[in-house]
């Protein structure tokens, strides 16, 4: 199971990647193990704002949808528009080429946890 130490985590398995007032948003290597193949992916509109905590996006596996709520409240900056054609990607790199979208942030929600903390959801759920 690959966490990286370097993010944060909400315990629905979304991960947060803060450069400055950027955050990248994605779903951990566990939640996409957990989901098997996914197969397409519904994202926020550029321009819009969420709410920490509020449901963005939507990931379809061949299995289940599932929400993806923000870990951040903020506007949508940019989305993954690859991902419409090439959803695989967020399997083989859901840290890299499979990040669902970024934020510009006003706030971070108070439910981030560490890798540690996050592992440790994560073994309890496997």
């Amino acid at each position: 199971m690959n966490i990286p130490t370097d993010l944060k985590y909400l315990k629905t398995h979304e991960y947060l990647r803060l450069e400055g007032d950027i955050a990248t948003i994605g779903i951990t290597d566990f939640a996409q193990d957990q989901l098997g193949d996914v197969v397409f992916v519904e994202l926020p509109a550029v321009g819009r704002v969420l709410k920490a905590g509020e449901g963005a996006a939507v990931v379809e596996s061949v299995k289940t949808a599932s929400d993806i709520y923000s870990p951040v409240a903020g506007e949508v900056i940019e989305i993954n528009s690859s991902l419409t054609d090439e959803p695989e990607k967020i399997n083989a790199a859901p840290y890299g080429d499979g990040f669902l979208f970024k934020v510009r942030v006003s706030s971070v929600s108070g439910e981030l946890i560490d890798a540690a903390a996050y592992r440790a959801v994560a073994e309890a759920e496997a």
